[in-house]
């Protein structure tokens, strides 16, 4: 007995250790944040907020048009980069069947404004010629040619020379940066003009070798060399599907050791070079590290615009404003009052029902709200997670599942004291059932939660996370507290002698064992009891069992 008062104990012990833990790590993402988005109060999302809408127009070609199947695309692509800068509860529709909205929770930073609005189809093309970029101010003259002096010969792929005629040349000579038009929808057969994306160089492009479309994946890793050894940087990794496996490869084996620049190809967002990169090995795989310097941060970003960069059409920013909130405090309020309904119910259900064990369950809900809030809140000021309504459902809906299992726990104690067991061995013996009930009926919601977060969009993603993360939450609840405050209590004479108000009376309970070697009779309907209902509520398991055996026999 005094061993499961220790581990009572140490339990306790145990989920003070995790509660210090958390408010620690909330109180170092809100020391240590830079952006100013951590708060010891969770974010809130676009319907109960407010935030920045953009509106995203396509750049066609004149007399083309955009299919639903490509805007469909494209709302998934932009989704997918919104949630790599780890927003989440954003909204992304389509309007009129042509344009695209996304509307985002507070007010995104600049980053994320960047990867939305960098939205032109992603293409891969070979560098025919550099040079720094033109003075700002400067206006140079370009070079004279004569159309006599005009080559004959077609360029036979999209690295050939042959593309920079002496009219070509002369406009680049020309060439101000500042004259790079994002909204130009370039000629992918056509050699092209451009600056780097930080206006220090100037390029000519030969026509795409390697679309956007074709990179399967990008991930960040430790640079390697050709052997295969860290070399102490970062690198972006390469997977490329389709044809781009055999278009990488024709254009590394044709520029693989010619002379800077003409051994690089530029990877090219918005009619400008993000960077170019020098081809030092043949690939034949479809794999490829781009190497160059990197920070971590830097790698990670490139990856970002690699992995959903390749949009299947180009966008531009038609508008972008703030919004206000879709449903406001009224509809915030008015979910926080269902809530606080169904937590009194809860507690006046376990109040009437257990007597003094619902003061546990009262403290036990208490301590459930601590470790939730300190997780979302947490969340949020680490991952971007914002509370919409919907995840406020799920915290109300967790109320649900935790006093479900302190039905169970207590219902299992209940069986075991109607038994004739101890009180505390009825404690431990009502626990190891219990539990694993408990940790099935908990794994079913945690599995429908992950099911409904993966297969989703939107605010029910939302409901889905809080649903899972409560679930997980009432796991360690019981275990670490409910159940060990409960070997405390059973310490004390209140409880261990069977109080009437402690909700744990053998005599209330119709216990087989009634104390001192001493047993009643098995209760059965008219022997001793003032009808069957009652004689019915008084029986234990066993003899309810009994009770239906006979009547079968009888029958």
């Amino acid at each position: 007995m005094a061993k499961a008062r220790t581990r009572g104990a140490r339990a306790l012990i145990w989920l003070g250790v995790l509660i210090v833990g958390l408010v620690g790590a909330n109180f170092a993402a809100v020391s240590f944040d830079q952006d100013g988005s951590a708060s010891w109060t969770p974010q809130l999302a676009l319907d109960l907020e407010g935030g920045t809408q953009i509106v995203l127009e396509p750049r066609l070609a004149e007399g083309a048009s955009i299919s639903q199947e490509q805007l469909e695309q494209a709302v998934a692509i932009i989704r997918q980069r919104v949630d790599a800068s780890g927003i989440s509860e954003t909204e992304i529709t389509t309007q009129g069947g042509r344009n695209i909205v996304v509307a985002l929770p507070g007010e995104p930073d600049a980053q994320t404004m960047q990867r939305i609005q960098a939205s032109a189809k992603m293409e891969f093309r070979p560098v025919l010629a550099s040079a720094p970029a033109n003075p700002p101010g400067s206006t140079p003259a370009p070079v004279e040619t004569d159309p006599a002096a005009e080559p004959t010969a077609e360029p036979e792929n999209a690295w050939d020379q042959a593309w920079i005629t002496p009219a070509l040349q002369s406009e680049f000579s020309a060439f101000m940066c500042s004259d790079v038009d994002p909204t130009e929808i370039a000629d992918p057969e056509q050699p092209l003009i451009t600056c780097s994306s930080d206006g220090t160089a100037r390029f000519i492009l030969g026509p795409v070798a390697v679309d956007g479309s074709s990179i399967a994946d990008a991930s960040v890793s430790a640079a390697t060399n050709s052997q295969g050894q860290a070399t102490g940087g970062w690198g972006v990794n390469l997977e490329l599907s389709g044809e781009g496996p055999a278009n990488f490869e024709a254009v590394t084996r044709a520029i693989t050791g010619l002379p800077e620049p003409t051994n690089q190809f530029a990877v090219v967002l918005d009619a400008a070079v993000l960077m170019p990169i020098t081809s030092n090995a043949i690939i034949t795989d479809g794999n490829a590290q781009i190497t160059g310097g990197f920070s971590q941060e830097g790698a990670q970003s490139l990856a970002d615009q690699l992995r959903f960069g390749a949009l299947p059409v180009s966008f531009q920013v038609q508008s972008n404003e703030t919004i206000s909130p879709t449903l406001g405090a009224n509809q915030l309020q008015a979910g926080l009052i269902a809530g606080l309904i169904g937590l009194l119910l809860v507690v006046a259900y376990s109040v009437l029902q257990y007597r003094a064990l619902g003061v546990v369950v009262i403290f036990s809900l208490a301590v459930a709200a601590v470790l939730s809030y300190l997780v979302v809140t947490f969340l949020s000021s680490t991952e971007g997670y914002r509370l919409s309504l919907a995840g406020i459902a799920g915290l109300v809906i967790s109320i649900g599942i935790t006093a479900d299992s302190f039905i169970v726990y207590f219902e299992r104690i209940r069986d075991e004291l109607r038994e004739g067991k101890h009180l505390t061995t009825a404690l431990e013996t009502g626990w190891k059932r219990a539990f694993r009930t408990i940790l099935v009926s908990d794994a079913v919601s945690f599995l429908a939660a992950v099911i409904l977060f993966l297969l989703s969009v939107g605010n029910v993603r939302g409901f889905a996370y809080t649903l899972g993360i409560t679930t997980f939450i009432d796991i360690i609840v019981v275990a670490l507290f409910t159940h060990p405050l409960l070997r405390v209590l059973a310490r004390t004479k209140f409880f261990s002698n069977g109080h009437p108000l402690s909700g744990l009376d053998p005599k209330a309970l119709g216990a087989v064992y009634t104390g001192r070697a001493r047993f009643r009779e098995p209760v059965l309907a008219g022997k001793g009891a003032t009808s069957a209902k009652q004689a019915q509520l008084r029986q234990t398991i066993a003899e309810r069992k009994a009770a239906a055996a006979t009547t079968g026999k009888e029958s």
